[in-house]
């Protein structure tokens, strides 16, 4: 059976903890998950924003860490923990598919607010393995995407991709004051996303991939790349066949979008 591959845009923290219009979404899309695949998922490979290295590492201890990798929240976010189990195992399997000279196995790391955040809700029982690939800053926009590709056959395995950052993620133009706001959005992060989502719909794998072209409003977008990249992880992960249903759509605080994309079973958006 192959598994469906998801994006979400993880937005705020406090989505881990608080009752949102996103953790609902996250909510009902586990429980749709449960439903259909109920145990063939063998474990969860994710891509967060909130792992970048020098060259690629995938999480391999038994039992990673919930790493709370943020400051200024409630307390009550730093006490949440997500005690899922890690897979030495998966992540052999992963470093057998990449080159293992290619991907280090890391036992440091852990599962970033990227991961957990959004795990908390789409498999609240924090049963199912869980492990992190690292995103390569030494990597172009073509280069994840190609690495998205070859993760593909994981999904034949019993492995449910799960990437998670933002398309639109620009924080230093971010109208803190109002943050939840989904109004007034600035002209060029509603253009980015309008931008983004025609090329995902259309299956422009071309567009997405290609860094030197992109143009200004994309720029602004992602002033720094990482939230951008797990995006082209799970494209890449996307057979040209198979459907592509974009989730919550919207921009909150004016410049950060919560667009999530869910390739392949239909399903589950329902």
């Amino acid at each position: 059976m192959k598994l469906p591959v998801l994006f979400l845009g993880h937005g705020n923290p406090m989505n881990a903890i608080e009752h949102t219009v996103y953790s609902e979404s996250w909510q009902r899309l586990g429980n749709a998950l449960r439903a259909h695949y109920g145990g063939k998922i063998r474990a969860i490979l994710a891509v967060s924003a909130h792992w970048v290295t020098r060259g690629s590492a995938v999480t391999a201890m038994e039992k990673p860490r919930t790493i709370h990798d943020f400051g200024g929240f409630p307390q009550a976010l730093f006490d949440a923990q997500y005690p899922a189990p890690g897979s030495p195992e998966v992540a052999a399997e992963i470093r057998a598919l990449l080159g293992e000279a290619e991907v280090s196995a890391d036992l440091d790391w852990g599962l970033d607010h990227g991961t957990w955040s959004v795990l908390c809700h789409l498999f609240p029982d924090a049963d199912i393995p869980v492990v992190q690939l690292s995103l390569n800053a030494d990597l172009n926009a073509h280069e994840h995407f190609a690495l998205g590709r070859k993760l593909a056959a994981l999904r034949e395995q019993g492995i449910l991709i799960v990437g998670s950052g933002n398309i639109v993620h620009n924080l230093r133009l971010m109208d803190w004051r109002h943050p939840d706001t989904t109004d007034g959005a600035y002209d060029w992060a509603q253009t980015a996303r309008k931008l983004v989502n025609h090329w995902l719909q259309s299956g422009n794998n071309a567009a997405l991939t290609n860094d030197n072209a992109y143009p200004e409003e994309l720029r602004l977008a992602a002033p720094t790349p990482e939230h951008w990249w797990p995006l082209l992880y799970v494209i890449g992960a996307k057979s040209d066949d198979e459907a592509l249903t974009l989730l919550t759509d919207e921009i909150v605080g004016k410049s950060l979008s919560m667009t999530s994309v869910l390739v392949g079973d239909e399903r589950l958006a329902a």
